[in-house]
This record gives structure tokens, C-alpha cells and sequence, in this order.
């Protein structure tokens, strides 16, 4: 028989988790609470909450502890907004960085606009079509999912119906399913080169269904309509399986913060640019060079900036991980903004903390890497001005960070012209 205790709970760890005295960590539990948990091997797992917190609520969503994809449904609102902005701040802690952490930023909004559905198929026909379950990497069937922008909520019928037309080839699927003004983009990945009849069974699909375009691996096998996004007023082409940011309200927020302490600049970089959700923002007043290194996004951008009036940007693709701007390349800017992915941008920190870029602003999916380049940055002079966190991924410990950095004057060296 498991071995069963009661435990005090005294916090929140990273993941959501309550931790207990003695560092257990225990799912469902929150501090203040007693939790009775078994020991289910290596773990404890929840059996019962004998002294209930009052920031404790009823999860809304019946697969809530079954999916990995919400960790908080249990947290009412004003711990979890507590715990969320303390993931930014014990981060900063740990790199020995001493700021002041703004407020939460809700950028929930209408819900997510893109997902990743997961598809696996049994020896028996049977088709697996959902989210990973908690820490496992079996399927959890969603018929639906309260974190989906409306254009979205048809998204898992869609996925399975994408998944039965896939069944032949038998292998782990991964299916992106984003909202867009042209309707629903499927990209489908695991299934290698589509052969010419799995090919045609997709595309049946997609005339089924109404769907804007189907890909595979990021090559378009059929377009019914652009699917396509705005960005302040500019219409942007989508590559196939390309990356936005979760949910428009995040996008928008995101972007508030990161442009206002930018507010002024002439001449700007906006490196891992992606389609230009900064960019093009910023190219309304400023001379704009956008750069990464995914070849379709720059394409997506260059396109968008060509037939927009009065958007100044340069797009260059280019392996910031490998080659990052520096030296000379940095000289002629007022500005920068860089927003890496979770591997942040160690290299190309260490190349700005020995420019004369009068303001930096750094945004980050992963606490942790923004907190090394952060120290990166503060080593070389900068000054930390703000730290704000943003909130798109509802119900989870992923959190967004805006950060601004500015250098004292005398640093400063003469500035050439952005060719």
C-alpha cells in the first residue's frame, strides 16, 4: 500500500506546484493548505485538501489535471497573478540583479490564436488526437479548449479530421493550427515528404473544411486564401507553420512596452525580427533594419514593407546565434530591440554590452535567459530602467518579459549612417 502523509504547504514552486517545508512538490496544492498526497512512486500525488486556501477556485475546464496544457485553473486571481510576476523577480534574484518588477500586463485577450494539436495512432485504428497529459507524453483526447480565440474553436474537430487523413503513413503527428484574416492554416509535422496520394487526401481535407492552407513541414501543399495577418494597418503573408506571437492581445502588448522606450529613435534594429511585428511598427517613424534567420519570415516582411506606404525597413537574413551585429553594425543606431527565442541571445548581448546603442530593449519567453543577458547587458554599462511581465500563456508558468536598458551619455560614440 503507498505510503500517505499530510503536508503543510508553504509556496508555489516554477511549475505551479505546491511545495511543501521540505521541498516535496505536489500538484493541486496550494500554500496555506494541508494537503494529504501519496507517495506514487517518487512523487507525491494529491488525494485530498483537508484545510482548503481561500485563493483556492474550481478548475472550469473537466480535463484540468489530465492535460499538461493549464497548471493554475485551481489558483484564483490574485495569487496567481502574485505568483506569475514572481517568477520574473526570483529570476533577476538568482542572477543577482536588483530591479523593480512592474505589474502583471493581462494580454489574454480573445484566447490563443495559434495551438499544437498532438496525433498518435494505435495498432487497433484508434486515433489519439489532443494535448500531452501531464507529465507523460500520452494523448489526452480535447473535443474543445476555453483558451482558443473563437476563429479557433472548431481547431481540434479540424485536427482530427487532418489526423484521419494521415492515419496511412502511422507516424506521431504534431498539427499547428493558427487563426488568420484569410481562416484556420494547418501545418503538419512528423509525416516526412507527403506522398502524392496523402497529399491529395489533405487537400480534400482542406476543401472540406474551409481551410485558408495546409502544409507540410512548412511546404505549402494547397492555399484557398492568403492566410494573412495585420500589423498596425499592413498586411502580412503568413509562411506556413511560421511563428506569432500566442494571442493578439500579446502581440499588442508585447509591443507597447517594447516600442515606448524607443519612442524618438531614428535609426533601429529589430533582431530575430520574425514577419516584423516590431518592424513594422516602428518603420512608421524611424529607418528600420529587421533580421533573422528564418528565410520565409524576412520574406513575409519584405514583401509587407514593399507595398506598405512610408514603412522604412531593411530586412537581412542572418544567424544572430552565429554572426550577431556588432562592432561598426551597431554604431549607427538610436535603438534596438531583440526578441530571441527561449535560448535567448547570449552572443549577441555580449556584442551590445560593448556598443554605444543608447537603448535596448530585450523581450523574452524564458525568465531565465532574459536574466543572463540581462546581467550580460548591466555588466557592460547598461542600466536597467523597467522590467515588465506579460501574461498570453493563461494558466501556465510561461511568462513573457519587456525589459528596457538604457547607457549614460558619455558612452556614447559618434554615429554613422544605417546603410
Amino acid at each position: 500500500m503507498a505510503q500517505t502523509s499530510d503536508f503543510p504547504i508553504a509556496a508555489l514552486d516554477r511549475a505551479g506546484d505546491g511545495l511543501t517545508h521540505s521541498k516535496e512538490t505536489i500538484f493541486g496544492a496550494l500554500p496555506g493548505e494541508i494537503a494529504r498526497a501519496h507517495d506514487a512512486g517518487g512523487r507525491w500525488a494529491l488525494d485530498e485538501i483537508l484545510t482548503p486556501s481561500k485563493e483556492r477556485v474550481q478548475p472550469t475546464c473537466p480535463q484540468f489535471g489530465r492535460c499538461g496544457g493549464c497548471a493554475t485553473q485551481h489558483i484564483g486571481p490574485t495569487l496567481y497573478r502574485t505568483w506569475k510576476r514572481q517568477l520574473v523577480v526570483d529570476a533577476l534574484a538568482r542572477a543577482r540583479i536588483a530591479a523593480e518588477v512592474g505589474a502583471l500586463v493581462d494580454a489574454h485577450g480573445a484566447g490563443r490564436r495559434r495551438a499544437i494539436f498532438h496525433a498518435r495512432f494505435a495498432p487497433d485504428g484508434v486515433i489519439d488526437v489532443g494535448f500531452m497529459r501531464r507529465r507523460s507524453h500520452t494523448i489526452v483526447d480535447i473535443a474543445a479548449c476555453e483558451l482558443l480565440c473563437p476563429p479557433l474553436a472548431s481547431a481540434p474537430a479540424v485536427a482530427r479530421e487532418i489526423a484521419r487523413a494521415c492515419a496511412g503513413a502511422g507516424k506521431p503527428l504534431d498539427i499547428q493550427i493558427t487563426s488568420t484574416d484569410g481562416g484556420l492554416d494547418v501545418d503538419v509535422r512528423g509525416l516526412g515528404p507527403a506522398s502524392p496520394d496523402l497529399a491529395k487526401a489533405l487537400m480534400r481535407r482542406a476543401e472540406a473544411l474551409d481551410l485558408a492552407r495546409v502544409s507540410v513541414h512548412g511546404q505549402s501543399l494547397i492555399e484557398r486564401r492568403a492566410p494573412a495577418l495585420t500589423i498596425d494597418g499592413v498586411t502580412v503573408a503568413l509562411p506556413p507553420g511560421g511563428f506569432l506571437q500566442a494571442t493578439e492581445a500579446g502581440e499588442a502588448a508585447i509591443a507597447k512596452h517594447a516600442l515606448a522606450p524607443l519612442r524618438g529613435a531614428k535609426r533601429v534594429a529589430d533582431l530575430f525580427s520574425g514577419c516584423g511585428a516590431f518592424a513594422l511598427r516602428l518603420a512608421g517613424k524611424a529607418d528600420v533594419v529587421a533580421i533573422d534567420g528564418d528565410r520565409a519570415a524576412i520574406a513575409s516582411l519584405s514583401a509587407a514593407a514593399n507595398h506598405a506606404k512610408n514603412r522604412r525597413v531593411r530586412a537581412e537574413i542572418r544567424d544572430l546565434f552565429q554572426r550577431p551585429l556588432h562592432g561598426a553594425e551597431l554604431e549607427p543606431l538610436d535603438g534596438l530591440v531583440f526578441d530571441p527565442p527561449r535560448a535567448g541571445a547570449e552572443a549577441q548581448a555580449r556584442a551590445l554590452a560593448a556598443s554605444p546603442v543608447p537603448v535596448v530593449v530585450a523581450v523574452s519567453c524564458s525568465v531565465d535567459t532574459f536574466a543572463r543577458d540581462a546581467r550580460i547587458l548591466l555588466e557592460g554599462g547598461y542600466a536597467l530602467e523597467s522590467v515588465t511581465p506579460i501574461d498570453q500563456f493563461l494558466h501556465s508558468a510561461h511568462v513573457e518579459i519587456v525589459a528596457a536598458f538604457r547607457r549614460a551619455p558619455a558612452r556614447r560614440r559618434a554615429k554613422g549612417v544605417l546603410s
